[in-house]
């Protein structure tokens, strides 16, 4: 199956639901970055909710979704547009924690204090940026939170990763519902109701569910009305170029510096694992390009 997201919209009940799959691209990325498996499965699930956050923006406008909590992860950032572009790391790939009540403890990798970020690039002067508290290190709980909290939207998510015994990731996905004013209650309710009702969504892509399957449990007894369906990718944005803006952004000083000591410089992007080399004459170059 591959990677894809799909939008819908109930008029009547004035509700926005998405739900996608995820696996290849969670997949690719904890491969990239040799994960352990708590650390891969609170990555896919920040790249799974980063995807749905995003495909809420329009054309052109992306987000960066950054959790910086107290446990062994240290951090997890993720970067996605509204075109299906999916990129993220994790501070310490290495962390792999015991199992709690048959599950990857997340919440124990994540840990429970310390802030969920959120910037948006809509295209304005000025970046969006939203703070809130982690509540629990369970990324869709503290989403949810995120959006409650710094949005004032009613909304719920649900993240899944699973992963076989071989590490091979078989299954992630995701859904999010949100509740727009004016809401109807009645048909909040039912929502509600549809929503608890339902098994853990790997289980469901297991059980040969499709995101449109799984909308279509959410939303029963409610009309609605596909908006759109569209790939997803895990897609790095770095280049040479972007390499090279980085380092002449540290300044003329620190430029010559790494000149003088290093004579060379070697930088892994983070999100990709991709290594560029810029020898002395490149960096000499550069500094030749800074002159007023």
């Amino acid at each position: 199956m591959k990677n894809y997201i799909i939008r819908v919209i109930s008029e009547q009940a004035n509700v926005i639901g998405l739900a996608c799959v995820t696996t290849g691209l969670v997949d690719e990325s904890c491969r990239l970055h040799g994960a352990y498996p708590t650390a891969c499965a609170a990555l896919g699930r920040a790249l799974t909710g980063g995807a749905l956050m995003a495909a809420l923006l329009k054309l052109g406008q992306r987000l960066a979704l950054k959790l910086e909590g107290n446990g062994p992860l240290r951090k997890i950032i993720v970067e996605a547009d509204y075109a299906g572009n999916v990129r993220g790391f994790v501070g310490v790939p290495e962390v792999d924690l015991p199992p709690k009540n048959g599950k990857f403890d997340v919440a124990g990798a994540v840990g429970t204090e310390g802030v969920l970020t959120v910037i948006k690039d809509t295209g304005r002067k000025e970046l969006y940026n939203g703070v809130v508290r982690i509540r629990t290190g369970e990324i869709a709980e503290d989403i949810a939170h995120y959006f409650a909290e710094s949005e004032q939207i009613p909304t719920a998510v649900a993240l899944g990763v699973y992963m076989e015994p071989s590490l091979d990731i078989t299954a992630a996905g995701g859904f999010l519902v949100q509740s727009l004013p004016p809401s109807d209650e009645n048909m909040i309710d039912r929502l509600i109701g549809n929503i608890g009702k339902l098994p853990p969504y790997t289980q469901m892509l297991f059980s040969g569910q499709a995101p449109e399957d799984i909308l279509e449990a959410i939303f029963s007894g409610i009309p609605y009305a596909t908006l759109e369906r569209h790939e997803l990718f895990y897609r790095c944005t770095c280049s040479r170029e972007r390499i090279e803006r980085v380092l002449v952004s540290l300044g003329r000083e620190e430029l010559a510096d790494m000149v003088d000591k290093q004579g060379k410089a070697d930088v892994t992007c983070e999100f990709c694992r991709k290594s560029y080399h810029l020898s002395g004459r490149e960096l000499l170059a550069l500094l030749d390009s800074m002159q007023d």
